[in-house]
Formats: C-alpha cells, sequence, structure tokens
C-alpha cells in the first residue's frame, strides 16, 4: 500500500511537468520544419503513450478509492490490481519520452547549430566583404599616393634631368672655343668647294687602307707642302668616314688655322676635338665635369689647362665605355702655340686605346717627323705624285669650265687655258687656285698674254701679286690692309675693318667699295660671310717673312700702336652704358640677341684685342 502512495505522489508532481513538456516539445510557432519529420512524430507517439500510462495509473488510484463503485465496470475496462506494472509502464513511458525528447532536442541543438554556423558564415562573408573593401579602399589610397609620389619623383628627375642638362650645357658652352663643323664648312666654301674627284683617290691609297685595317698603326699621317690639297683631303676623307662609320661610332676633328688666335694653339685643338665628341657620347662629358665643377670656366682658360686637357682627354680613353672613335687634326703645322706639347700628347694617345684611331696632316716638318716616326701609316703627297697631279688636272678642268661659263671663253682660249695650267700646276691646288681667281679679273682678250706672265710655284706668284698691288692708285690702302690682316689676333670683319684702317668714307661707308679695294690686294685674302680671311696660310707667311718692306715700312710695332690707337678711338664712340638696351643686369651672354644693326659690329675686335695691340707695340705696358 506504501508502494501504491509513493506511485501516486511521483504521478501527481510529473504530471505539470509533463504537460508543460509536450506543450514546449511539440509547440508549432517553436518547430522548426525542417527537423525530420520522423523524429517528431516518433517524439508525439510517445507522448502519447505516456499520457495513456498516466491515466490509466489514476484511474486505478481513483478505483482504489471508490473500490465499491463501479467495480464492476471499470475490471472490464482495465486490471486494477497491478499496480506495480501500471508503474513501470509509466516509468517506462517517461524514460521513452525522455529518450525521445532527447534526439528530439539534439536535432534541436544540432540544427540551430547549423543556423548558427549560416549565419556566423554569412557574418564571416559580410566581415570578410566589408574587410575586402575595406582593403581595396586602403589599396585604392596606397595607389593614388604612390602615383602621386611617382609624379612627384618623375618630376623631381625631370627637374634633376634638366639641371644636370643644363650644367652640361653651360659646360659644353665654356668648352666651346669653335665649332669644327663650321669651320670645315668655311674652308671648303673659301676653297671653291669640295669635289669628290678631288680627293676620292685616297680611298684606294694602300697606306689609308692599312691604316683602317691595321690595329697597331692607329695613326694615319698625312704630310705635303704647302698648296697640296692637305685641308681639302681630310674634309673629304672625313665626309667618307661619317657615311661609312657605324652610326655608334664617333668622329671628332679640328682645323688649326695660324691666322686665327683661337684656333692655332694645343690648348685649343683638346677643347675642340672634346667639343665635337661629348654630343656623340653624353656620358663622357662626366670626365669633365668633375674639373668643371670646382673652377667652372677658369678650368679652360688658367695657366695649367692644357694639362688638365689632357688629363681629361687621357681619362676619356681610357673609359671602357668609351666607342670606336677617330680624332682627325688638320695642319698641324699652324698650331703656333705648344706644338710639341700637342706632338708628345698624340704620340702618347696613339698606343693607348685599340678603339681609337688618328689622322693628322701637316708639312713635312722635321720636328713633327720626329715627334711622329713610328706611329703608324704615313702618306706621303710628294711620293704620291702620279695620284695627286691626276686630281689636280681634273680640278683644273673643274676651274676653266667654270671661267668658260663666266668670261665666255671660246674653246680655243679654254684649251690654251687648261694646257697651260696643266704644264705648270706643279700638282699644286692653290697655285691653280689663284691664277683661276685673277683670271676671274681679267678681260677674255687678254686672258693668254696675263696667263704667260704667272709664274709657277707659290712663292713667285706671292711675288708676282705684291708687285701688282704697287702698280695699283690705292696701292697704300692695299699695303695697310694687308698689314692690319697679317698682324690681327683673329680673321677681321668688313666693318670693323672700317674702324681699324683709315680710308675715306666713299670707301668706308659703301660696302660694295670697300669689297672693291679688298678685292684689289690681289689673290691674298677672300671674303667669307663678311670676314676677311687670307687665302692661305702660306699667304700670310710671304708677306710677314717677304714683304716686310712693303707692309711694314715703319716696321710691325708701329701698326700695332695705329690699331691699338683706332681702337681707342672707336670705343670712345660707340660704347656707352646699356648698349643693347636691355634695361636691368643679370642677362647672361646667350640670352642676349643682337640688335640690326649691331651697335658693336665696328668695334668688337678693339674692345677685346686693344690690349693685345698694346703690348705688342710697347712690352713696358704689360705685366706678367
Amino acid at each position: 500500500m506504501e508502494s501504491n502512495r509513493n506511485g501516486v505522489v511521483h504521478v501527481i508532481s510529473r504530471m505539470k511537468w509533463y504537460c508543460e513538456l509536450s506543450a514546449l516539445l511539440l509547440r508549432e510557432d517553436i518547430i522548426k520544419s525542417e527537423i525530420s519529420a520522423g523524429v517528431r512524430g516518433q517524439l508525439e507517439q510517445r507522448i502519447i503513450v505516456l499520457y495513456q500510462a498516466l491515466l490509466l495509473y489514476l484511474m486505478k488510484c481513483f478505483y482504489s478509492f471508490n473500490r465499491n463503485r463501479f467495480v464492476g465496470f471499470l475490471r472490464d475496462l482495465v486490471k486494477m490490481d497491478a499496480w506495480d506494472e501500471a508503474l513501470q509502464s509509466v516509468e517506462a513511458a517517461e524514460n521513452a519520452v525522455r529518450q525521445d525528447s532527447h534526439v528530439y532536442n539534439m536535432e534541436q541543438i544540432r540544427f540551430s547549430l547549423e543556423e548558427l554556423l549560416n549565419v556566423a558564415k554569412n557574418e564571416e562573408g559580410k566581415l570578410l566583404r566589408d574587410i575586402q573593401s575595406v582593403l581595396q579602399q586602403q589599396l585604392l589610397v596606397q595607389r593614388q599616393q604612390l602615383s602621386v609620389q611617382e609624379q612627384q619623383l618623375s618630376i623631381k628627375q625631370q627637374e634633376v634631368s634638366a639641371q644636370l642638362l643644363k650644367e652640361d650645357n653651360e659646360c659644353l658652352a665654356d668648352l666651346r672655343i669653335t665649332d669644327p663643323s663650321k669651320d670645315k664648312t668655311r674652308i671648303e666654301a673659301t676653297k671653291g668647294g669640295l669635289l669628290k674627284d678631288s680627293y676620292h683617290w685616297i680611298l684606294e691609297n694602300k697606306d689609308f687602307q692599312r691604316w683602317q685595317r691595321d690595329q697597331h698603326g692607329r695613326l694615319l699621317w698625312v704630310k705635303g707642302e704647302p698648296g697640296k690639297g692637305k685641308t681639302i683631303l681630310l674634309c673629304g676623307i672625313i665626309d667618307e668616314l661619317k657615311s661609312s662609320m657605324a652610326k655608334t661610332d664617333n668622329l671628332s676633328y679640328f682645323f688649326c688655322q695660324a691666322t686665327e688666335q683661337d684656333i692655332n694653339n694645343a690648348k685649343s685643338v683638346l677643347r675642340g676635338l672634346l667639343w665635337l665628341l661629348i654630343p656623340q657620347q653624353p656620358s663622357l662629358i662626366s670626365h669633365i665635369r668633375k674639373e668643371y665643377d670646382i673652377t667652372k670656366k677658369a678650368l679652360f682658360n688658367e695657366g695649367n689647362s692644357l694639362t688638365t686637357l689632357s688629363v681629361i682627354f687621357r681619362n676619356i680613353l681610357q673609359d671602357p665605355s668609351l666607342k670606336k672613335s677617330i680624332f682627325i687634326i688638320d695642319a698641324l703645322d699652324e698650331c703656333t702655340t705648344n706644338l710639341p706639347e700637342l706632338l708628345k700628347f698624340i704620340a702618347d694617345m696613339v698606343s693607348l686605346s685599340p678603339r681609337v684611331k688618328w689622322i693628322v696632316s701637316s708639312r713635312n716638318w722635321s720636328n713633327i717627323a720626329q715627334s711622329l716616326q713610328n706611329t703608324g701609316q704615313e702618306v706621303n703627297l710628294e711620293l704620291n705624285e702620279e695620284s695627286v697631279s691626276t686630281v689636280v688636272e681634273i680640278y683644273i678642268r673643274n676651274k676653266v669650265t667654270e671661267l668658260k661659263r663666266d668670261k665666255r671663253y671660246n674653246r680655243k682660249t679654254r684649251d690654251d687655258v687648261q694646257d697651260h695650267l696643266i704644264l705648270n700646276a706643279n700638282s699644286t691646288f692653290l697655285w691653280v687656285a689663284l691664277v683661276c681667281q685673277e683670271l676671274k679679273k681679267t678681260n677674255r682678250w687678254h686672258v693668254l698674254r696675263i696667263l704667260k706672265e704667272f709664274p709657277s710655284g707659290l712663292g713667285p706668284f706671292y711675288k708676282r701679286m705684291v708687285d701688282q698691288i704697287r702698280g695699283e692708285v690705292d696701292a697704300d690702302l692695299c699695303m695697310r690692309i694687308l698689314a692690319t690682316c697679317a698682324i690681327a689676333y683673329r680673321p677681321i670683319a668688313l666693318k670693323e675693318l672700317t674702324s681699324l684702317v683709315d680710308m675715306a668714307e666713299e670707301i668706308s661707308d659703301d660696302p660694295e667699295s670697300l669689297v672693291d679695294v679688298v678685292g684689289l690686294c690681289g689673290s691674298f685674302l677672300t671674303i667669307h660671310e663678311g670676314t676677311l680671311y687670307f687665302v692661305h696660310q702660306s699667304a700670310k707667311e710671304y708677306l710677314i717673312n717677304h714683304a716686310t718692306n712693303d707692309i711694314f715700312p715703319s716696321g710691325k710695332e708701329a701698326v700695332h700702336y695705329e690699331i691699338f690707337s683706332k681702337s681707342l678711338k672707336v670705343m670712345s664712340r660707340t660704347l656707352r652704358r646699356d648698349i643693347y638696351r636691355l634695361g636691368r643686369l643679370g642677362y647672361t651672354i646667350e640670352t642676349v640677341e643682337s640688335p640690326e644693326p649691331d651697335p658693336l659690329a665696328a668695334s668688337r675686335y678693339s674692345c677685346i684685342y686693344w690690349v693685345n695691340h698694346l703690348c705688342a707695340w710697347n712690352s713696358n705696358f704689360c705685366v706678367d
């Protein structure tokens, strides 16, 4: 009876929990449709069985307390006396519900976890997308910043490059003493142009070809007497090398001229060669900049400039990056200052680099021969008389053709002139050029008579020209012009000549008359682009050495004084403050354009060289 009571207490105490459990487990609003329908249906059946067991147990209890009522009726329905079995059925049903509810709860938990996982994945995806978006934005910002930095760096590099280029150009501008390419053009023009037939023979010359092939004989020395065409020959070689060399190779050249102070010395030769070389291989300027950045323009003008330039040149030739290079120097004999140093420099440099070759030309002087012996190949124009003579004959035919056209020669006159020139030229281009120049001034009916008066050889021809000038009405003016040009430190412009030589206003104020007067000076002078040049160094040498009494009757010092005195007068007359009307200070010479007419045209030579003539007149005025 006691066990029955305990069972009743157990069942009654659990009734409320069972009801709430079933409501909790089977509420439609919390049931997840995704959970297996089988698990849920089984759980529902277990709860029904539990309820049945509970009801049956409660009915037993009710019977026990109301034994006399409905006894027959209830006994027919259930077995009223099996208390233990009923309680066991309740407990079994309860255990079954508990187990199924556990399974059910596990499914709920699993689903919830999966749901949480999906939510987490979604949140993670969203977070990753947010992170990715932030990173992309940061990357975009960084790229933009990097782009700005790159632009700034590019601008800075451009500024640095522009500054370096500006400094390099300043260095080149200070290095420049002359433009050899323009000198070449001028020389060709004053000599009547460059005919390929006049130099093409050298290309077939064995010594020249050996120089081209030989890796050990890197120097070619072209030598010959004045007027043999050495300069024109080198001009032709330069043109041929330009067309045949690889575009990456370097070609640099220089024309010495004793009549011009700026290009008649060893220092100018090195400056000119470097000035043409650097633009062809700009990286080589670093060798110059090492010294230039310290001393600037003084590098090229100080007393040790030749030594410094020689070291710079040597360093360039030893630079591993130096491309194949050819250096050409014309008229070494016209290098009147530091020629021994220049010859030694060339001899030393010839064997310095296998990538470098040299061509030089000069008269056949013993001091030059001693310095250049055993350094390479030689082309002696006197020993190539046949080749030179053939070329001179071609040159004569061209010049006579011009005379026939300009002077309207008939066939006989043309043939007579041509035969006479061929017979007397002695393989000398200059003699042919001078004779033809004189024939241009001669009426054609006097040609044959005048032609016979022209002596062979340059010396006798120059003497004849001096004698001819003496017979001119304006002989004194012509002699003073020749004297001034002979001792001037550079070629004189026609406008400058009027300030340095006394002459009638009818001449000085009339450009055509001035040209005519210069024409009376024999064929010693030629005019190119408004400037006077000697037709050849030999012409100037003849006047100084053999016509001293004619052009310097009172001595050279008197002419120097005259030029000095005239220079002071023209400077006093023309110079004034701000002569170009620039309006303010600070202009560099490169940025100033000369006005037209140029107020300095007549006094430019005087402004620069008046002190040189003062010292040449009286050395007591000069202090070392």
